[in-house]
């Protein structure tokens, strides 16, 4: 038996040939090691300390158009050929999937990844542990010190980095390092009895871009203490504003419902809308792999197909579809190489850095434009159809009253369609590139909440 250490490369490449030599036709091979730490601070104490380091392997197979996905932690050759072989004995047996394969060696070459372009994705620099419980523990007492709060539901803290590797059968081979660093707070206050929480955090690619720990700390304290004596709200049909903090599950739903698998598989709302008007005119929505320091950013997806910038809604006119490889060929279409995957299941189109483009109202000028209204801080549970674009949600937030924000609100349900929301939405000026879905505050100009 071989006790030949192997590299990544090595694992991949012994899996891919192990494949082609027992009857695939084609592979591809995902290769991923992480590691990290995350820390949970409460009331000044260490609750939680979790270190990881994880390496996992998934290799897909084909044998004509008969399909098989396989993963595995195992690195001796003798195994990994026994995994090889194992998946394309599953392949021979798998139903057949005629739109499903691997890019082909000229649509690699049609698709270069774009070496010049400099994404920066990965911070070398990494915290130590005492450095990782001191933002926990900064963003703690700060939130605590503040008069009103009582209690702390936890601070946590993380890092953590990875590499994922790609490799086909057709050749190709890329790799891609990316880090993160995190913070967050959650803090109770508590008057007559009644408890109210909120949160506060921040997450980037490099620690030196994270939110100064103490704003966190202020902010957390601040939004929780505004939702003292929160009430439900009036019944009826309003304007409502979307906090940054929740707007961006508005650009979601955008995503969702021009996936291409949805569309291929008509289960989308927008599935005879391409070219069409389906927004506002001040709807304009991008995604863009190559943002600098973007949680998202990557020069190639999942297939090996290098990244590019697309502009999926342009004045409200939708322009293209979110496409794999798989769903381009179902719709005659070019990939727009989106496709992501995990180790073990097959890619499906997905976005890199979602971002709705800004307006230029301020989010003041929106509030005060507002006799009567709800402005939406937090949402909970969902029910969200994307066959039909049927929306109802929890949310809490604050009433708008005379252009001011006042009573704070819970226990609220909005409800509407999306085909109408996206029709009145309209974006302010306050777009913050924070996370991989970027979005400013949002107003929709009707909707139906339900309280008392």
């Amino acid at each position: 038996m071989s006790t030949k250490k192997l590299n990544d490369k090595d694992i991949m490449n012994l899996l891919i040939d192990t494949a082609i030599k027992n009857g695939a036709t084609s592979a591809d091979c995902v290769l991923s090691r992480s590691r990290g730490v995350s820390i949970t601070r409460r009331l000044g104490k260490d609750e939680n300390i979790q270190r990881y380091e994880d390496f996992d392997t998934g290799l897909r197979v084909f044998v004509d158009n008969k399909i098989s996905s396989i993963s595995t932690n195992e690195n001796s050759e003798e195994a990994l050929k026994e995994v090889a072989k194992r998946a394309v004995e599953m392949a021979k047996i798998a139903p057949e999937d005629k739109f499903s394969f691997i890019a082909s060696k000229e649509m690699l070459q049609n698709s270069p990844i774009q070496d010049g372009i400099f994404i920066d994705s990965y911070d070398s620099v990494e915290p130590s542990i005492d450095l990782i419980r001191d933002r926990a523990s900064e963003v703690e007492d700060i939130a605590l010190s503040v008069k009103g709060i009582t209690n702390s539901d936890g601070a946590d803290s993380s890092w953590g980095e990875g590499e994922t590797l790609l490799m086909t059968s057709n050749g190709f081979f890329g790799s891609t390092k990316k880090s993160n660093h995190s913070v967050s707070v959650v803090v109770i206050a508590e008057k007559n009895g009644k408890m109210e929480r909120d949160y506060d955090y921040s997450s980037k690619v490099y620690g030196e871009d994270l939110k100064d720990g103490k704003k966190i700390g202020y902010e957390a304290a601040k939004k929780t203490l505004a939702r003292i004596g929160a009430k439900k709200p009036v019944t009826g049909q309003y304007p409502v504003i979307f906090d940054p903090r929740v707007s961006r599950s508005i650009a979601s739903h955008f995503a969702s419902a021009i996936n291409g698998s949805s569309i291929a598989r008509k289960t989308s709302f927008l599935k005879d809308s391409l070219n069409c008007k389906i927004a506002n005119q001040s709807i304009t929505l991008i995604d863009d792999p190559f943002l600098e320091r973007g949680l998202g950013s990557r020069l190639f997806d999942a297939e090996g197909l290098g990244t590019s910038k697309h502009v999926l809604i342009e004045d409200g006119v939708l322009k293209n579809w979110l496409l794999d490889l798989s769903s381009a060929r179902q719709l005659n279409m070019f990939p727009t190489a989106n496709a992501k995957r995990g180790i073990s299941g097959p890619p499906v189109p997905g976005t890199t850095n979602l971002t709705l483009l800004p307006g230029e109202a301020s989010p003041e000028s929106i509030i005060s434009s507002i006799s009567n209204g709800f402005y939406i801080t937090d949402m909970i549970g969902s029910s969200v159809s994307m066959v039909t674009g049927d929306y109802s949600r929890g949310a809490s937030g604050f009433w708008i009253k005379n252009g001011e924000l006042s009573t704070p609100i819970t226990e609220a349900t909005i409800a509407g369609n999306l085909k109408d929301m996206f029709k009145t939405l309209k974006p302010a000026n306050d777009l913050d590139f924070t996370h991989s879905i970027n979005c400013p505050t949002i107003l929709i100009e009707g909707m139906t909440i339900a309280g008392n």
